[in-house]
């Protein structure tokens, strides 16, 4: 199994950035497909972007588009987050998510993701 853990929440204001990272162990991660997925208080778990095997397609919410990026860096079992242009509305709790899959397309379905990282809180002040 692949083990996940992010790092790089944090708090910041309306208008500004941060990176999310995601360090995955116990298998190369090129096996899975790879999410970012949030949770604000109250509500359920949101995929906000996703990105395929192997990396080359992206797939982003329409709450993110145009302001949040993700990438896979294989060599390095990294997955990472840039959000950019932040809002109030993106505080969450931020998880970077696995899914051991055989094709090379985004995955957005949450129930095919089997493997999860703790967490990492992200507040937007406004």
């Amino acid at each position: 199994q692949v083990q996940l853990v992010e790092s790089g929440g944090g708090l910041s204001h309306t208008g500004g950035s941060l990176v999310l990272s995601c360090a995955a162990s116990g298998r190369p991660v090129n096996r899975y497909a790879m999410a970012w997925v949030r949770q604000a208080p109250g509500k359920e778990r949101d995929v906000v972007a996703a990105i395929s095997r192997i990396g080359g397609g992206e797939w982003y919410a329409d709450s993110v588009k145009g302001r949040f990026t993700v990438s896979r860096v294989d060599i390095q079992n990294m997955f990472y987050l840039q959000m950019d242009s932040l809002k109030p509305e993106d505080t969450a709790v931020y998880y970077c998510a696995a899914a051991e899959v055989v094709d090379t397309t985004p995955v957005t379905e949450l129930s095919q993701y089997a493997f999860w990282g703790q967490g990492t809180q992200v507040t937007v002040s406004s």
